[in-house]
């Protein structure tokens, strides 16, 4: 489905991520800066290996779910956002977000991750986790969107927040 990007006059296309995805996923790897990478990783990484392509794009759409944004200029992948949900809390889910660089602070990643939250809610997922390095104030700004976010755990370089998501998406 095609959407608008807040305040932007650009478009993007989301959309479910599927196992074809895996080349698209792949070149968004190549393409992110070092920092982008390092920022969603947590630590410096190469290319992405065939077990991880097949972890990253063959998911169940309900306990592990992921959106892609794709540019319907080029049709690259400019953004992914994801949950996989806690065994042990299934109304827990963790998430992950990463939006390639010439795409940042254009509203990409707050609609991945208000459309992600809106997948979650339709499978029972009431709340949102994520560790994310303690200086990453882009994805604290994208938690804040969807509530009140608090600290769970500091440790070293990084922060584990949550976030109760509610029954609509959040502040937009």
């Amino acid at each position: 489905m095609m959407a608008p990007v807040p305040g932007e006059s650009a478009h993007v296309d989301i959309r479910p991520i599927e196992p074809g995805d895996k080349p698209l996923l792949q070149a968004l790897g190549e393409t992110s800066s070092a920092d982008s990478g390092y920022r969603r990783f947590l630590g410096p990484r190469g290319p992405f290996t065939a077990g991880e392509l097949r972890y990253l794009t063959e998911v169940d759409h309900r306990d592990h779910e992921a959106l892609v944004a794709i540019d319907p200029v080029t049709g690259g992948v400019v953004g992914v956002a994801r949950f996989v949900r806690d065994r042990e809390r299934p109304g827990s889910a963790e998430i992950a977000v990463i939006v390639t660089d010439a795409w940042q602070r254009h509203g990409v990643g707050s609609t991945l991750l208000s459309r992600l939250a809106d997948r979650a809610r339709a499978e029972g997922v009431t709340r949102f986790t994520g560790l994310m390095l303690a200086g990453n104030r882009p994805m604290a700004r994208l938690f804040a969107e969807l509530g009140e976010p608090r600290v769970v755990s500091r440790d070293g370089g990084t922060v584990e927040v949550a976030v109760e998501i509610g029954p609509t998406s959040g502040r937009r």
